[in-house]
Order: C-alpha cells, then sequence, then structure tokens
C-alpha cells in the first residue's frame, strides 16, 4: 500500500467487527498481512475459527480472563489493564517491523472506555505509525482525538436488535 489510512467502525448497531473481518478477508485476498487483535472478548468468536486458516491472518491471542468489566473486582481491572497495556506496546513493535500492510484493533474503544489503556497512547501510536499500515478500530464512543485522526469513520446505527425482544446473542450470528 502506498498511504495507510485509518478507519474508525464505530456506534451502537451491529457489524462493527464484521466489517473489520471483511476488510482483513479483502487485504488477504490481495496478498496483503493483517494483524488483529481483540480487546475484551475471547477466542471463541466464529470469525477468529476462519480467519485463523488464512495464512496472511495473523491473530494474536485475546485475555484469557475476559469478562464484562462490570462483573470484575478492582484486582480484575488491573490485571487486565496490565495485560491490554502489554498487549498493545507488543502490536506496536510488530508493526514497527513493517511487517503487516493491515492492523485491526477490534473493541479498542472499549478498551479505552474501561480505563485499560489511554486514548493518548492510541493517538500518539496512529500519528508515528508507518505511513504504510492501514488500521481499523472498532468499538462504540470513539473519542474526539480518534475521530480528528481517522481517516474514515463509519457508524454502525441502531434501529432495531432481536436483543429488545429478549433474544439473547446468538452462535454464528453474534459471536
Amino acid at each position: 500500500m502506498e498511504q495507510g489510512l485509518v478507519h474508525i467502525y464505530c456506534g451502537d448497531g451491529k457489524g462493527k467487527t464484521t466489517c473489520a473481518v471483511g476488510l482483513m478477508i479483502r487485504c488477504a485476498g490481495q496478498g496483503g498481512r493483517v494483524l488483529c487483535f481483540q480487546f475484551l472478548k475471547g477466542d471463541n468468536s466464529g470469525e477468529r475459527r476462519i480467519l485463523e486458516k488464512l495464512e496472511k491472518v495473523t491473530l494474536m491471542s485475546c485475555y484469557d480472563k475476559v469478562k464484562f468489566t462490570s462483573k470484575m473486582n478492582e484486582e480484575e481491572k488491573l490485571e487486565a489493564k496490565t495485560f491490554y497495556q502489554n498487549r498493545f506496546q507488543q502490536i506496536i513493535t510488530m508493526v514497527q517491523q513493517k511487517e503487516y500492510d493491515l492492523l485491526v484493533l477490534d473493541e479498542i474503544m472499549a478498551a479505552i472506555s474501561a480505563g485499560f489503556l489511554e486514548e493518548k497512547e492510541v493517538v500518539h501510536f496512529l500519528q508515528n505509525k508507518p505511513g504504510t499500515l492501514e488500521v481499523v478500530m472498532t468499538g462504540r464512543n470513539p473519542g474526539e482525538e480518534l475521530l480528528k485522526l481517522a481517516d474514515y469513520v463509519t457508524e454502525m446505527k441502531l434501529c432495531k436488535h432481536p436483543y429488545e425482544k429478549g433474544i439473547s446473542a446468538r452462535r454464528m450470528i453474534e459471536w
């Protein structure tokens, strides 16, 4: 890629991760190398199973003690924060070696909202990323600085969702 741009898929609607996965497949299908990390998710999502089979896609393992932040005590939050901060530093090191064309930071906005990452760290990374690296970030409520740095901002708007009728997240569709 000549110039790497920054994408944000945000909003309260379904489809943020799905869009990011689609772009990973497109990039890998064109011979690009992809690095992906999913914040606040486990390794059991269906998209991971298929993406793991793609030679050009590198999926970093998720936090093995993942749970809703509202169900974490302070010790668990501190442990998760340490994990995510260390993982983010690993990601920075890996992409600085310029071996990847696309970086996907799925649910990074949630990690920022939970206090596991500082927005200013992510902003600094984006301002200093390799020039050819395309970056995709997903999640709700991106901060103003991230929105300013983004070249693409796509908002998924919730209009209707089965959860409103009491239908829980379903295997193969939501995970």
